[in-house]
């Protein structure tokens, strides 16, 4: 099975206010990045968004490494998930799972895949999450 890296990060300009996404998917010496955004949202939707898209972008069955700086996200893919879906999308403190719709279509879109998800600093120097920062960022500026 190919193995890709899918490096991204999210932006919003307040929380909520405009926000932006940035993703890089890596395989071998190929690089494809994708960027979007949305008008009034919040970090952890864009950052969770990054990987939906990036996901969908992927055409066949992958070990998709997601590389990211949102701890929201790499608990969420490595931790919480199963838990959630278990216990009807409520979490450890039974309150109702924020995001919900875009935690359901991250299953939706990982299903085919073979999922890790992996924290990095943010603004540490590690080249792709800065690029995925810088695109996330300009997404974001286009809609102030």
């Amino acid at each position: 099975m190919k193995k890709i890296h899918l490096y991204s990060d999210g932006s919003s300009l307040g929380n909520p206010g405009p926000g932006g996404w940035g993703t890089i998917l890596k395989y071998k010496d190929t690089i494809k990045e994708l960027s979007g955004n949305k008008v009034n949202t919040t970090n952890n939707v864009m950052e969770l968004t990054g990987v939906i898209e990036g996901l969908k972008a992927i055409k066949e069955s992958c070990d998709v490494e997601v590389i990211s700086d949102s701890k929201y996200v790499v608990q969420g893919i490595n931790e919480w998930l199963r838990n959630w879906e278990k216990n009807n999308w409520r979490t450890a403190s039974k309150s109702p799972v924020k995001n919900l719709e875009l935690w359901q279509e991250y299953l939706e879109v990982s299903k085919k895949h073979k999922v890790l998800a992996i924290w990095v600093k943010g603004h540490a120097g590690h080249a792709e999450n800065e690029r995925c920062d810088i695109l996330a960022k300009t997404e974001a500026e286009k809609l102030r």
